[in-house]
């Protein structure tokens, strides 16, 4: 890139998180700029994204994967069908006291994810080879966030069983999925549904909250949603 190019993405990237809580330092940007670079490499030798053009990279890979900040608990964030490791490897470059798991069935992507984090030195992303419905740990998460499982009665069938007590699932969505609402599990509810606008990308973004049926949630936190101005980055 010409250096006109990484100082445009580069501001870019940090005025487009400071909606989501997130004061993205420069080293921050440049690994997410570095992230993109090796996509760009990778993506000539296999098919990891459809997403080519940088003005979208930054947009619908990064700022969308960084929607999702304001709503992480805990410390342990699980990423269910991570492809080439968004949201979780985004988030896991804003959080670094945070541990990520990306899981995905598919091998090649992961090497891919494993690859990103030994370049930008990502201690904290651990990366499992197999389907989400599939994985047994000792310990469960905090958060277990996806933005590509589908349905979201699926994606609680296939995850609810790695969120800890009191934790969430964090469903990323394009329109607000209410067809998809009353079809959940039994044991489960809507904790809220979060509307959040990406900057610079003109497509409607919902975060579905969910919880288990018996975790307390806000006074009329499960209708539709603002996200919040500020947050912090990490708890």
């Amino acid at each position: 890139m010409l250096l006109a190019d990484i100082i445009m993405s580069t501001a870019t990237l940090i005025e487009g998180a400071r909606p989501f809580g997130i004061e993205l330092t420069e080293a921050q940007a440049t690994g997410m700029l570095r992230l993109l670079d090796e996509l760009d490499d990778w993506n000539q030798r296999m098919n990891l994204t459809a997403i080519r053009d940088r003005p979208s990279q930054l947009t619908k890979h990064l700022l969308d994967s960084l929607s999702v900040q304001p709503f992480l608990q805990g410390r342990r964030i699980a990423d269910i069908g991570t492809g080439a490791g968004f949201p979780g490897l985004p988030l896991a470059i804003v959080n670094p006291d945070r541990e990520f798991t990306l899981l995905d069935s598919t091998a090649k992507k992961l090497k891919f994810v494993d690859h990103v984090a030994q370049v930008l030195g990502l201690s904290n992303v651990t990366t499992i080879h197999t389907r989400a419905e599939s994985f047994r740990t000792p310990w469960r998460f905090d958060t277990v966030t996806s933005r590509a499982v589908g349905a979201l009665g699926r994606f609680v069938e296939w995850s609810g069983h790695l969120c800890v007590g009191g934790g969430r699932l964090l469903a990323m969505k394009g329109r607000e999925p209410q067809d998809e609402l009353a079809a959940l599990p039994s044991g489960w509810k809507v904790a809220a549904i979060h509307r959040v606008t990406v900057p610079g990308l003109d497509e409607e973004r919902h975060i579905v909250e969910i919880c288990r049926s018996h975790d307390k949630v806000e006074t009329g936190s499960a209708a539709p949603k603002q996200r919040p101005e500020q947050n912090g980055t990490t708890e």
